[in-house]
């Protein structure tokens, strides 16, 4: 008799990356699989992100030091990378044909540089597995029933010896009623990795100029972060600005996205520091005009932008810089103060702060703790990271370990 009718399958829902390898993992380990996708498209992140090229994972082995990339449910991830961590992904990749490369700031993407090379390996690995991958089948109810669980959609109703549920972020708490109805708690989901809008029609003229490292500060909330900034036709962006915008969800969004955002144009150099530069700057260049010389491997245009906000005038040389004119340079490369008023989400990338309860899963298993045979993976936890790869590792990592003990549950 063909194992499938032998025994109920693992169901997984969710056809995005952590539902994929959930899928795979369980398959591979000896139970029937049958993947449920909602729409007519899989994998539908892992094809836009990183601009198409898929940053698959961050060069970061040390599940202790990975933990710290990730505003909400590091603790947890420390012991489910412990079971699958960023070496065990790399050397899956590898060995389904993915090569990666490791960028300057250590973002690994296929060498390749195009996500159809994860994609292709990924539902190749679930074909050769056996895994029966359904589009167009929405779960619209899950129930306990003796032996497993009972799923219902549109698609009539099917039984299941396991579940793993690999849904992605929902955008608002009504999203999820169907699991609280199981006894799980959710917390609230709000936006995660956005930019920054500042209506400064000044800064917006800058649009597409970069900068780093630049620290930026909310003022008021102890966060900070260094590194690259990119300015947008909306205000700000980059890596420094996403940081903020993942370890600060919930105080933004508690604030309706009305903040104040303060910027180092000099990476946090220290007032001392940039006052020495620019007394370098008035005796080796003392009739050369001061937005001529840009300081701090600050962008031309940039630095144009930053002596009109100091108010000095175009034609002022720096042996005519003087006290005043100095000390409200400093302050402006040392302290630029904004007025943020709401978000964008980053490209099309989105992902959300909120979830399942952590507390209700076990970290070894990813199953519920409230509901035996019930998995959890991916977005759909109370679980995000910064961006640079960390949201797909987190994936991965949780995915693999909800497919391989879901596949217990159906010996």
């Amino acid at each position: 008799m063909p194992r499938a009718e032998r025994e109920r399958p693992v169901v997984v829902i969710g056809g995005g990356a952590a539902g994929h390898m959930a899928a795979i993992a369980a398959a591979a380990h000896g139970a029937s699989v049958l993947l449920l996708e909602g729409s007519d498209k899989l994998l539908a992140k892992v094809r836009i992100s990183g601009g198409g090229r898929c940053n698959v994972t961050h060069a970061c082995p040390e599940p202790a030091r990975l933990a710290r990339h990730y505003p909400r449910g590091g603790s947890f991830l420390r012991k489910v990378f412990g079971v699958f961590g960023q070496p065990l992904t790399v050397a899956w990749f590898a060995e389904h044909g993915v090569r990666l490369h490791t960028e300057v700031d250590g973002r690994m993407f296929p060498t390749t540089n195009d996500s159809r090379t994860v994609i292709d390996a990924l539902t190749h690995a679930a074909q050769r597995a056996g895994v029966d991958t359904r589009l167009q089948h929405p779960v619209r109810g899950l129930d306990p029933v003796e032996g497993g669980w009972r799923l219902t959609g549109t698609f009539g109703s099917m039984d299941a010896a396991a579940v793993v549920v690999a849904t992605g972020g929902e955008p608002k708490l009504e999203g999820f009623q169907w699991l609280q109805r199981l006894g799980h708690r959710v917390i609230p989901p709000v936006p995660s990795l956005f930019t920054f809008n500042i209506p400064d029609a000044g800064l917006r003229g800058l649009m597409g100029v970069a900068a780093g490292p630049v620290r930026v500060r909310l003022a008021g909330m102890g966060l900070e972060a260094i590194g690259p900034v990119l300015i947008t036709h909306w205000g700000l962006s980059g890596p420094a600005v996403l940081r903020l915008s993942a370890f600060g969800a919930r105080a933004l969004h508690e604030r309706g996205y009305r903040y104040t955002v303060l910027v180092d144009w000099t990476g946090g150099a220290g007032e001392a520091a940039v006052v020495q530069a620019l007394d370098r700057a008035i005796a080796d260049h003392p009739r050369k005009r001061v937005v001529n010389t840009p300081l701090f491997g600050l962008a031309a245009r940039l630095w144009t932008h930053l002596t009109q906000v100091a108010e000095l005038a175009e034609d002022k040389p720096w042996d005519e810089l003087g006290r005043r004119g100095r000390d409200k340079l400093v302050a402006v490369l040392t302290n630029h103060t904004f007025h943020a008023q709401g978000k964008t989400t980053f490209k099309e990338e989105f992902v959300t702060a909120g979830g399942i309860d952590l507390a209700q899963v076990d970290p070894h298993t990813m199953e519920s703790r409230v509901a035996p045979g019930l998995h959890f993976a991916g977005e759909v936890l109370d679980i995000d990271g910064i961006t640079g790869g960390f949201n797909f590792q987190a994936a991965w990592s949780t995915g693999h370990v909800a497919g391989r003990h879901a596949a217990q549950r159906a010996r």
